[in-house]
């Protein structure tokens, strides 16, 4: 409560100014500021596309001339089809999926076939600081400008990360142009959502950003429903005309029942209805509250010079009790039994990060030269009591019912507090010779861990280094278009212990990319087709065949194709068009892994990487006119289709292809007021989103509803 109450005690200090300001508009007129922000909208308005991404080379390096398929979600898609969460705008980008997103906790996707950690999932950056270590509720698009796609490896800059890619969220930036506004929104299941968007000048100096937003809604599912909220402080302060010191805060409150979806009877998805819960209705809410605090300030020294120095801490926590079917349970009656989990997480991550940036022109060659350091400590406690069979469904196929077998926690059987501490170097220079772009990048990082499991009183301690290097070049073939090559390596820490209580080396992968990309000559559209191979070894595969220990022995592969197209194609037109496809599997495989169906030991060699679809696109498209000066409207569809999948690591069953369509529209009545209606799933498909194993699978949400209207005040 305490924390909360520091979060609206700073919104309220932030809004009274603004007001006084706002009642004093016709007397005071302020002088206009122009502030040079990296993260700022940089294209023709209300196109699709953006030019620039600052988190793909940290240098704002146009991306036309960048070495990577870089591809960015920005505002106008997500005010368009009313994204709500990170997770609605994954179907906008190519080679994207969904993966095991822990009961409906947090966020869990992958990039080109890599997911990261089964549980927490892939690398996630926030205004490029690490967004996604510890317990993190699904992100909030309350207070998203835009979501940066940066695919292959960006271990040279940002370390610990997947080679498939990396995401980074770019959150919405103080402007001294005032601009308020309030949006409201109710929907099919119960939906209703307020949200504000307050931003504007406190003084000439100092300008202010507030988003808050409220959520709760029911599910088709039975038994479920939500309750969010969001609370995001922002301030920017102008210190001199080369000085800028930004803040950005954020409090997010997720409120849920955790729900492992639904289970598969002998891989068959259609013997259990998508509505049934496989938990306690009894159990209540899981309770999720992350706190971020980001302080960032940028000084140009001269037209040649700049850096930037920034810090964030972040506290996350989830607490609850939760039943679920056990992993990988085989069930051959109409009821089932559960287990009961009582969770109590906590963790702490502090970082700094700073840079420093020279930019040189000599004898017609241009050099933009990076030089930086990133350091961090984290901190997490977990614990969890385990109580077996405590709960029996019954009538799974018709008419399930519950009943309560054992009440209580149950043992304590995790008790550990890990701690990570990191340092990191990093350089990078880019060449710009005539027609060509060079770019050479490379990051040292040390990661030394500790995990004292509070059990049995032991103590792990392993020591991680790593060299991460990134080569590409760009050739500029004119105006509008461009070839590139690259290539990078990345790595990622693997946790546990062998058979012989050995840590293991950290997965380290490698990627070769190339491709073309497009840029029309009034920056309103752009297109990239991308070609790549990944190769990652030290993969862990599982278990030893005791299925006590993991092992290190495996390798994965993954390659592909990729084709991403959007912006505004005429006055009235704007397209988002992607398609991906992704060959994804396993080329080594030396221990096995156990089938807990058969109990055989399963080789992985050549098995596919589960929940990747090979084939996977879309299209959103969107038809704009006038009405007259201050009025305007829009009509618009999206079709999205995901390819066959494996539902789990040793193919033993498959989830379904599946196409869902929506439709997009919005009102502008006039310069103040804009009302959208929002039909997702139009067709009610019924569908898997993605699955652990045969005990858990996400069903998809049937068609739905979403009503919303903004006013601008």
């Amino acid at each position: 409560m305490k924390k909360k109450a520091i979060f609206c005690v700073l919104a309220t200090s932030i809004i009274l100014p603004s007001q006084v300001l706002s009642s004093q508009n016709d007397k005071t007129t302020l002088s206009p500021i122009t502030i040079e922000n990296n993260l700022s909208e940089t294209t023709g308005e209300y196109s699709y596309y953006k030019t620039k991404s600052y988190s793909a080379t940290k240098t704002d390096t146009p991306l036309k001339e960048v070495p990577q398929s870089v591809q960015i979600v920005n505002k106008e898609i997500i005010q368009d089809t009313n994204s709500v969460t990170l997770s609605d705008t994954l179907v906008y980008v190519s080679g994207t999926s969904y993966q095991n997103n822990f009961g409906g906790m947090w966020d869990n996707f992958s990039i080109r076939g890599f997911s990261g950690h089964e549980n927490t999932g892939m690398s996630l950056l926030k205004n490029g600081f690490s967004d996604n270590r510890g317990y993190n509720a699904p992100r909030d698009t309350a207070n998203i400008e835009s979501v940066e796609f940066l695919k292959g490896p960006s271990g040279s800059l940002y370390g610990n990360s997947e080679p498939g890619g990396t995401i980074n969220i770019v959150t919405k930036q103080p402007k001294f142009d005032p601009e308020y506004s309030i949006e409201s929104s109710l929907g099919s299941e119960n939906f209703y959502r307020v949200s504000s968007d307050l931003t504007g000048p406190i003084n000439e100096s100092l300008a202010f950003r507030l988003n808050v937003a409220k959520e709760k809604k029911d599910s088709f599912r039975d038994y479920i429903k939500s309750d969010r909220t969001v609370i995001a402080p922002s301030l920017l302060w102008s210190i001199s005309d080369n000085s800028f010191l930004t803040y950005f805060g954020e409090y997010i409150e997720q409120k849920a029942p955790l729900d492992r979806g639904i289970i598969a009877i002998n891989g068959n998805k259609n013997a259990i209805s998508n509505k049934t819960f496989f938990g306690n209705p009894n159990d209540g809410d899981m309770k999720l509250e992350n706190y971020t605090h980001q302080l960032k300030l940028e000084h140009y020294f001269s037209d040649s010079w700049s850096g930037n120095a920034g810090i964030a801490y972040k506290n996350n926590s989830l607490k609850g009790t939760a039943s679920e079917v056990r992993p990988f349970l085989n069930v051959t009656t109409d009821s089932v039994l559960l287990r009961t989990r009582y969770r109590d997480y906590n963790s702490n991550d502090l970082a700094f990060q700073g840079d420093i940036k020279n930019v040189s022109t000599f004898a017609d060659i241009k050099n933009t030269l990076l030089l930086g350091t990133e350091l961090y400590k984290f901190e997490a406690d977990t614990k969890m009591n385990n109580l077996n069979n405590s709960v029996r469904i019954s009538n799974i196929y018709s008419n399930p019912t519950y009943t309560t077998l054992l009440t209580g926690r149950g043992n304590l059987i995790t008790d550990r507090n890990e701690e990570q501490k990191s340092l990191a170097l990093f350089a990078q220079d880019e060449i710009e010779i005539g027609n060509f772009r060079f770019l050479t990048g490379v990051r040292y990082d040390k990661i030394e861990m500790d995990t004292i499991n509070n059990l049995n009183k032991k103590t792990l301690t392993q020591n991680d280094y790593a060299v991460s290097p990134r080569v590409g070049v760009t050739y500029i073939l004119n105006p509008e278009w461009a070839l590139y090559a690259t290539s990078g390596k990345s790595f990622r820490p693997n946790s546990g212990v062998d058979i012989n209580g050995n840590t293991f080396e950290a997965e380290e992968g490698i990627s070769l990319e190339t491709g073309i990309k497009f840029e029309s000559l009034d920056k309103k559209i752009g297109a990239t087709l991308a070609v790549y191979q990944i190769n990652k070894n030290n993969v862990l595969t599982g278990t030893d065949p005791n299925g006590t220990y993991s092992v290190a022995a495996g390798e994965v592969e993954s390659k592909g194709v990729e084709f991403d197209i959007n912006g505004k194609i005429t006055d009235n037109i704007k397209i988002n068009l992607n398609y991906a496809y992704t060959n994804a599997e396993v080329t080594k495989d030396e221990g096995g892994v156990i089938d807990y169906l058969t109990g055989s030991i399963v080789n992985l060699k050549g098995k596919s990487l589960s929940n990747v679809p090979m084939h996977s696109g879309g299209l959103l498209a969107m038809w704009e006119d006038n009405i007259s000066i201050d009025s305007s409207y829009g009509l618009g569809a999206g079709i999205s289709y995901v390819g066959k999948r494996e539902g789990n690591y040793i193919n033993s069953f498959d989830l379904s292809s599946y196409t869902t369509t929506k439709l997009i529209s919005y009102w502008k009545m006039d310069k103040n007021i804009t009302f959208k209606l929002n039909i997702d799933n139009l067709f009610d498909k019924e569908y898997i989103i993605s699955s652990y194993d045969r005990s858990w699978l996400t069903p998809g949400d049937p068609r739905s509803f979403k009503l919303t209207m903004n006013y601008k005040f």
